[in-house]
């Protein structure tokens, strides 16, 4: 590319850097740009480019040209001219070399420098000033992608949502220290798709792996200076590119890697759901670095405050997109039909998706967004996950999704760590989370699988530390302990941290199974955090986000103990799919079948008498839950009728034993145990004719009614 180039006009669609077979059209949006430099390197670690090409052409806010010479590989960046007026939020300067927004290849990573800053670091007008030094050496380059790749026969697996189990699994800790996984693998898409990774995934029950984000993301240089890196990789910078940190190829075969894991999991019957965040940038605040968006068109992209100067922050990150910039949308839209089309995945998990429903400042149902998703016949078809708050006022927003979207249920999270911890007053709330939240989903239409039931997820506790610690123990992460969250609802059996009480340990193993049994026998989606199945600790710290080291990676030196709770968490998901009344497709109610006296749920007291109100509001720590499963009124997905097991559950999180008196019935009931997390080993023992039964403390029972049908007392 050190020679002349040919320069044709080319076209303003689609944005990016596209290789039609021929040449190289590029398109970027730049509405206030006075001009837009395409810079061309010969090379990732070239410090300076080797030419300039001035986009010949503007139409419809976006700059683009036509380069008949360039291939598939071309290394690039950008430089826009235009005015640099913070106090009008204008910051283009053209001394600074900013990634494409729509770059598929990352060719070169930043290289921390105070150049990359727009304004002078270090003076005394702050980000009022003005940087002249040039940024080549050390920004994030992006090169041109061919994106021909061979499918084959390739097809989702299109899991219907009563039936999914998600695997929430960050793709570098999962096989970082996986034995079986080749050395080369490890800790990589490759080392996802690899055999054995794929095989615990199957053997474990999971029907859908949720990735944390594997966009293109920024360590911060306040952790780079730390010897510490955004591992959890909530720092997207590139939309469009796959984090080639996770990738054991290099250059444009990152995205090749990527689809290749994909294939591999859909062969498996496994959907891939991807974390992504598009609520805000890795730019930060007006303070931050100048790396792409902010160079491009800062007031188009970002949220600006009334003096706009400032970012708004509804993320707690610096700065947030401005989702009322149609050119925002368009981003967006193209990004996650994208990652649908062109990479096959199956689903996405929204990142603080309050902030995305934010027009003006309110969260808003009706947002041009939900809009936008619901009339896509590409991305309407596919998961989405909503995590429904952010941090700004008025942005937790659990139950307040449209339709088409499920949520993460934090009061389904909150609800059974405190029932498990020995709250009181808190078996009302319970049971309604047990029973797949209609007190926040039906309202709006949408079924139960609109709740993401889960205990534990990659932010906060590890299951393991949930019965260990009742503190953070972040000091690791250079904030003295004062990041990550003070209100983790959980119990420690008496000690902190780590024992050798054997009596302790018990407790803290049978706590284990009560939470995980409950998520795995709610009615809604549940959602397993990668390791807990194997007892995987982080030794208190509640926010590990930035240690991509032993604290977050899964050992898999199992222990007999480990082992023996591995075998039960798969037991566990047996029995869910094995059972339709717990993936129930419609609302449980507690009213008549058919006319009938036996209604399909019943809530009882260990007396086996049907809880009254009075009932719901004493300071209950025992609960009876009958669920009946040979009428269930539901067809599947071929029109046949859907028929299972009655189950009885019965919860007890007092510190003392309880008797459950069994409900009256008609005639004969023959029971059967298919779990007591006192007695992991008891599984599948026939009890027959059951008058009671004792539950030990801190513990759950699942029974399976053989024959029979079970009422409550009067």
């Amino acid at each position: 590319m050190k020679y002349h180039l040919r320069v044709w006009p080319g076209q303003p669609y689609p944005l990016g850097a596209t290789w039609d077979g021929r040449g190289v059209n590029f398109a970027l949006f730049a509405e206030r740009a006075s001009k837009v430099e395409l810079c061309l390197f010969d090379s990732a670690g070239d410090a300076a480019e080797t030419v300039r090409v001035v986009l010949p052409e503007k139409t419809d806010q976006v700059w683009h040209g036509y380069l008949p010479d360039a291939r598939p590989g071309q290394v690039y960046g950008y430089r826009v001219y235009g005015p640099y007026d913070p106090e009008r939020g204008l910051r283009f300067n053209p001394n600074k070399v900013v990634l494409d927004p729509y770059a598929r290849v990352i060719a070169r990573d930043v290289r921390w420098h105070d150049s990359l800053h727009g304004y002078t670091v270090g003076s005394p007008q702050g980000d009022l000033s003005f940087d002249g030094r040039d940024s080549a050496p050390y920004a994030p380059l992006a090169a041109v992608l061919e994106s021909a790749f061979t499918w084959g026969d390739d097809r989702p697996p299109r899991t219907p949502w009563a039936d999914t189990l998600i695997y929430e699994v960050h793709v570098k800790g999962f096989t970082a220290r996986h034995p079986d996984v080749p050395g080369k693998l490890r800790g990589t898409y490759a080392g996802l798709a690899s055999p054995a990774a794929v095989q615990h995934l199957l053997d474990l029950g999971v029907t859908a792996v949720e990735l944390l984000p594997v966009h293109y993301r920024v360590d911060e240089r306040f952790l780079v200076d730390r010897r510490l890196t955004n591992y959890w990789g909530y720092n997207t910078l590139g939309y469009f590119a796959p984090d080639p940190r996770l990738a054991s190829m290099a250059g444009p075969m990152v995205a090749d890697e990527f689809k290749m894991m994909v294939r591999s999991l859909h062969a498996a019957g496994l959907e891939v759901i991807l974390d992504v965040v598009y609520n805000h940038t890795a730019e930060g605040n007006e303070t931050g670095p100048t790396l792409s968006f902010r160079g491009i068109d800062n007031s188009a992209y970002y949220r600006l405050a009334d003096r706009p100067r400032h970012h708004v922050d509804f993320t707690g990150c610096g700065n947030s997109m401005n989702m009322a910039e149609p050119r925002v949308l368009q981003l967006i839209m193209d990004s996650l039909r994208y990652w649908v089309q062109d990479m096959h995945v199956d689903g996405f998990r929204f990142d603080l998706a309050s902030a995305l429903a934010r027009e003006l400042h309110d969260v808003d149902r009706l947002a041009a967004f939900f809009d936008i998703i619901h009339q896509d016949p590409v991305l309407s078809q596919v998961k989405l996950i909503a995590e429904p708050w952010d941090l700004g006022p008025g942005g937790y927003q659990v139950g307040n999704f449209p339709v088409l979207w499920s949520e993460w249920n934090g009061q389904y999270r909150d609800a059974v760590r405190r029932f498990w911890a020995g709250g009181g007053g808190t078996v009302g709330e319970l049971a309604s989370r047990l029973a797949g939240s209609s007190d926040l989903y039906e309202h709006s239409g949408r079924r139960p699988y609109a709740s993401i039931n889960f205990v534990t997820a990659h932010d906060g506790f590890s299951l393991a530390d949930l019965v260990a610690y009742e503190r953070k123990r972040n000091e690791a992460n250079g904030d003295d302990n004062r990041d990550g969250t003070d209100a983790n609802d959980s119990w420690n059996g008496g000690v902190e941290g780590p024992t050798d009480d054997p009596l302790v340990l018990e407790l803290r193993d049978r706590q284990r199974r009560n939470l995980l049994s409950t998520v795995l026998l709610s009615v809604g989606v549940p959602m397993l955090l990668a390791g807990d199945e194997l007892g995987h600790t982080q030794h208190g710290n509640n926010n590990a986000y930035c240690q991509d080291n032993e604290i977050s990676w899964i050992d898999w030196d199992l222990s007999p103990a480990a082992l023996e709770f591995l075998d039960f968490a798969r037991h566990v998901v047996r029995i869910r799919k094995e059972q339709p009344v717990l993936r129930r497709r419609r609302f449980l109610h507690g009213h008549p079948i058919r006319g009938t006296s036996i209604k399909d749920l019943y809530w009882f007291r260990p007396d086996g008498r049907e809880m009254s109100d009075a009932d719901w509001h004493s300071a209950r720590h025992a609960l009876g839950v009958g669920l009946v499963g040979n009428q269930i009124e539901e067809l599947d997905e071929r029109g046949h009728p859907i028929s299972g097991d009655t189950l009885v559950l019965l919860l007890n999180a007092s510190p003392e034993p309880v008797v459950f008196t069994a409900p009256s019935s008609p005639g004969s009931v023959e029971w059967q145990c298919l779990l007591d997390t006192a007695r992991p080993s008891r599984r599948n023992v026939d009890l027959w004719s059951m008058s009671s039964y004792e539950l030990a403390p801190h513990s759950m029972a699942l029974m399976r009614i053989a024959s029979g049908v079970v009422i409550p007392r009067p």
